[in-house]
């Protein structure tokens, strides 16, 4: 059965997309089969991965959550073989309100993925900032999640609502639902306050923080404008090693359980 994860953090700005997007391919890389899915209304991991978010074909999670689509129909083929996608619309955001008086709606896409859950290894869900009903339909689906953190002490303050927010999940809707783990995004060596947050990161949460850190990378702010994971942009990029050790880690990690 497929792991899903969901890579969550209601702060903006934190590499969230950037991460789902080169863990995802990064997996493929290393040949696991893999689906990303992306649930965040702002369709920017359809788009890194040279989809038109503005497509009017209607097979997007949108169609999904609201019941107009079979989640297969949904499927597209990505650049990389063991890399496959569902896309967002901006009609995402009108799932909230369409939603509100469906029952069990909390468990939607859960329910959705069961029938292709086992064609995959892992399934890697984008989530939006919002901590609204798609977010909660993400988290009851998954079994992890990955929180991009960036380095800086406003980032910090914003992990307690998040935290209260899985604890929420936890208790009703999904159990089950572990936080995977903290990776540390847009690092800076050189910088103190980067330092000392991720000290204090590592004081907080000990081996929940991933020993890997995603560096500041100008390839990586790059990559989503031509349409491709950074593995596919720049092979010999620092961004490149920090994502594919970021999957390393994440398999060995696996492995121990």
């Amino acid at each position: 059965m497929g792991k899903i994860i969901a890579i969550a953090n209601q702060k903006g700005g934190v590499g969230k997309t950037t991460t789902a997007i080169n863990l995802a391919a990064s997996l493929a890389v290393l040949e696991r089969k893999v689906l990303i899915i992306d649930a965040d209304p702002q369709a920017n991991t359809t788009s890194g991965l040279n989809f038109s978010p503005n497509s009017d074909e209607g097979r997007t999670l949108y169609e999904v959550l609201i019941g107009t689509r079979e989640i297969g129909d949904t499927i597209l083929q990505t650049e990389l073989n063991c890399l496959q996608m569902i896309p967002s619309h901006l009609n995402l955001v009108g799932a909230e309100f369409e939603l509100h008086d469906v029952e069990n709606r909390e468990f939607i896409l859960r329910d959705a993925l069961s029938p292709i859950r086992d064609n995959y290894e892992y399934i890697i869900i984008d989530c939006s900032p919002s901590l609204g009903l798609v977010t909660v339909n993400c988290l009851a689906a998954a079994d992890s999640v990955i929180i991009p953190v960036q380095p800086e002490f406003y980032a910090l303050e914003g992990l307690g609502k998040l935290l209260q927010t899985i604890r929420l999940v936890q208790d009703r809707p999904n159990p089950k639902l572990e936080v995977e783990g903290f990776v540390i995004t847009m690092f800076d060596g050189r910088t103190r306050v980067h330092n000392q947050v991720e000290q204090q990161l590592r004081e907080w949460f000990g081996t929940k923080v991933f020993r890997t850190i995603i560096q500041r990378n100008i390839r990586l702010s790059e990559a989503p404008s031509h349409g491709k994971p950074i593995v596919l942009y720049d092979v010999v990029c620092p961004g490149t090693t920090n994502y594919l050790n970021l999957a390393k880690e994440i398999l060995e990690r696996n492995r121990q359980l």
